[in-house]
C-alpha cells in the first residue's frame, strides 16, 4: 500500500498516521501517540500495531474516500507497515 494520504508528505513511521503539528511528537518521524519522552509509548509487535490501527478503519475510509472492511484494511496495513521505519528489518 502506498502512502494513503498522498497530499501529506510526512506520516508516522510507526502507525502511518499523517503528521501535522497537532500530532507530531518531539521526534519528527513519529506521532505523539506512538512516541513520547524519548521512547515508544507501546512495546508491541508490528502485528499488534496493525490490530490496534484496524479499529480506526472508519476514520481511514472517511479520510481517503475508500470503503475498506476491517479485514481488507488489516491486509493493507500488513503490506504497508513493513515499509515504515519502526518495522523495517
Amino acid at each position: 500500500m502506498e502512502n494513503p494520504f498522498p497530499d501529506q508528505q510526512r506520516f508516522c513511521q510507526s502507525c502511518g498516521m499523517p503528521l501535522s503539528e497537532e500530532v507530531e511528537s518531539e521526534n519528527p518521524e513519529y506521532c505523539k501517540y506512538c512516541y513520547a519522552d524519548g521512547h515508544f509509548t507501546q512495546d508491541c509487535t508490528m502485528e499488534q500495531m496493525v490490530d490496534f490501527c484496524v479499529q480506526y478503519v472508519d476514520e481511514f475510509n472517511k479520510g481517503t474516500g475508500q470503503h475498506l472492511t476491517a479485514d481488507e484494511y488489516r491486509q493493507e496495513l500488513l503490506r504497508y507497515f513493513p515499509t515504515l521505519k519502526r518495522w523495517q528489518k
